[in-house]
């Protein structure tokens, strides 16, 4: 890239003074960027991906229960984002905590998982009631991501006003500083107008890939703003018709090579290249929605092989049925909690649990007289592929 082309790609730094300090801080250009985007090597990996991404749709909508899909979906993805940002949760934890009962981990880490799914169910209810993506819902988001737990303190809902800044212990040695809260707003009413402008006729997987970028860099709240990135691109995949449903848990793609991602990011920053990271963007649309749909296919196996052990049971298989059912909601069960959500007797619940442990559907996982819990073990371990929680 000619020095040219990279200057009217990348952004200005400002002078601010933080905490004493003076720090260079990053204003980036309004997109699209001024010099066109070279897509035509990334045409055919952009047409890989809109297939695998309209195939993952398609087994989507016939699922024969998709909120039941999308109920542990969107529990992976919350997950797997709150990873990227260093929650040492686990699918596991976040399922004891919902069960009322006590997970490994501290409570905060759980909540912060917990407070991603209220989020984006909110935002996606928003959105399918035809209220636009817009700075108003972002920040209404936020302040359901931030809600509770260790993020509660840092202004949810609201844009920042104050300098923060991503690694380092101060702007002066971090990593990268973004725009000065003063131009935040700008910044934000910008990155809303692109959204909804069409002149530029960018494919919606590109104008995704780039919004994720420019949200981030922008880094408009205290805390929560890579979570938040992350939830945008669902929110316009799902709101530009794309996706039906959020089962798409891109997450899991940018969690693997943690480092490159970011890496990435910066470089567009730094150099302004865009192209590197479309790339990456969109072999992570491809790959998730591959894997994605291989997961729904194996979960449906599944079922409806444990289905079939159930139905030979005769007159107990009605109730051992729903609570089969109910296990592919919950797939670690306490009999007192599941009694009450099926209005099932504590005992006929019991009962259908020791039939399913008999089958080898069911596993008790603690060991103790009182207080057990069960764990439908094959789909909990299709569900925690990925999952394992990210060290140092």
């Amino acid at each position: 890239m000619t020095g040219l082309r990279k200057g009217k790609r990348v952004g200005n730094f400002i002078l601010t003074a933080v905490g004493g300090e003076q720090v260079r801080a990053y204003l980036p250009p309004p997109l699209p960027p001024k010099v066109p985007l070279r897509l035509d090597a990334l045409y055919g990996l952009m047409e890989d991906a809109n297939q695998a991404l309209g195939r993952l749709d398609g087994i989507a909508s016939i699922l024969p229960d998709t909120p039941l899909f999308l109920y542990m979906y969107v529990r992976k993805e919350a997950l797997l984002s709150s990873q990227i940002e260093g929650t040492q949760s686990s699918l596991s934890d976040l399922l004891l905590f919902e069960n009322e009962e006590i997970p490994g981990v501290p409570l905060d880490d759980v909540q912060e998982v917990s407070n991603y799914v209220a989020a984006m169910n909110y935002g996606l209810e928003r959105l399918r009631g035809g209220f636009p993506l817009s700075l108003r819902l972002i920040r209404e988001v936020h302040d359901i991501l931030l809600s509770k737990g260790k993020g509660s303190t840092k202004q949810p809902g609201e844009f920042r006003k104050s300098q923060n800044w991503i690694g380092g212990t101060r702007p002066g040695n971090s990593a990268f500083v973004p725009p000065p809260p003063d131009k935040v707003l700008d910044c934000m009413g910008a990155l809303e107008k692109f959204i909804y402008e069409k002149e530029s006729k960018l494919p919606v997987l590109i104008k995704a890939a780039l919004i994720h970028v420019q949200f981030e860099s922008i880094h408009p709240f205290l805390d929560g703003n890579g979570r938040l990135g992350r939830l945008l691109i669902t929110f316009l995949l799902c709101a530009q018709g794309v996706l039906c449903e959020p089962i798409l848990y891109l997450s899991l793609f940018f969690k693997t090579p943690r480092q490159e991602y970011y890496d990435l990011l910066q470089k567009v920053r730094k150099d302004g290249d865009w192209e590197a990271w479309l790339g990456f963007f969109l072999t992570g649309v491809k790959e998730t929605s591959e894997q994605a749909a291989e997961a729904a296919r194996r979960i449906l196996a599944i079922f409806e092989q444990d289905r079939g052990k159930i139905e030979k049971l005769g007159r107990p298989a009605a109730s051992a049925l729903r609570v089969h059912q109910y296990l592919q909601l919950r797939p670690i069960l306490a009999v007192p909690i599941s009694a009450e959500d099926l209005a099932l007797s504590a005992p006929t619940v019991r009962k259908s649990v020791e039939h399913l442990v008999g089958l080898g559907i069911l596993r008790e996982a603690t060991g103790k007289k009182r207080g057990k819990l069960f764990v439908y073990d094959d789909y909990f371990a299709l569900l925690n592929e990925g999952t394992e929680a990210l060290r140092g």
